[in-house]
């Protein structure tokens, strides 16, 4: 699909004014270039163009908001001057999987006092010795390369437990834990209140003997009546 029927197809009937987030990938830029994208976008925060085959960022409007650009699997080479110009406040910046290959290349970056995030997975720059330090070094306000620090502790939002669901799964097993403790204990009572019934009718069934015994031995004793040489 072409990046402009693309974006008519994102506007849905709303103003470019209105649009905070646009997703533009897999279309086709024309002849490697951006088009059909204007500075009438002015509250665009966050931009993504993967694959979309570009060669050039030459062409991208004046967006003063945006924040989060992707541009992961296109064929940049450089011109990333135009970004400081051109998207001051840009906090991440995602050029993975492009033709980046030597870190002079990312100098022009300097100029993007805000930008915290820079990934460069899968282009030939990232095989150069002490890249990681190299780009820190160019890039002193860079806080992550390639989702970690300089000190290799990795970008929180990249971690998969991030969003408490590691919490949850620990409340649920304490609670099933609970559970199958709370029943254990009712078997115990229901096992002691078996048995002490038990101990009951044994209770029971001795003083029902015992009363037997009582009525029949008297009755042993008054045969002396019917037999004058029994003895009680």
């Amino acid at each position: 699909m072409e990046m402009k029927k693309r974006l008519t197809l994102e506007l849905r009937n709303k103003k470019p004014g209105e649009i905070k987030e646009l997703v533009l990938d897999n279309c086709r830029a024309d002849d490697g270039k951006i088009v059909g994208l204007s500075s009438d976008f002015e509250n665009l925060e966050f931009l993504s163009m993967i694959n979309i085959n570009l060669l050039s960022v030459s062409n991208l409007p004046k967006l003063n908001k945006l924040r989060k650009l992707e541009l992961s699997d296109n064929r940049i080479s450089g011109g990333l001057e135009v970004l400081a110009e051109r998207t001051p406040n840009l906090t991440h910046l995602n050029l993975s999987g492009n033709k980046i290959k030597d870190i002079n290349t990312l100098e022009p970056l300097k100029k993007l006092p805000n930008l915290r995030s820079l990934d460069l997975f899968n282009c030939e720059v990232t095989m150069l010795l002490n890249y990681r330090e190299s780009v820190f070094g160019l890039l002193p306000q860079l806080t992550y390369l390639d989702g970690f620090d300089a000190d290799d502790q990795e970008a929180p939002d990249s971690d998969p437990e991030a969003d408490g669901e590691g919490l949850e799964d620990d409340y649920d097993e304490n609670g099933d834990e609970g559970e199958e403790e709370d029943e254990d204990e009712e078997d115990e009572l229901d096992e002691e209140v078996v048995d002490d019934d038990d101990d009951e009718e044994d209770l029971d069934g001795e003083e029902e003997e015992e009363g037997v015994d009582d009525e029949v031995k008297p009755l042993e004793c008054l045969s002396f009546l019917v037999a004058p040489s029994g003895t009680c």
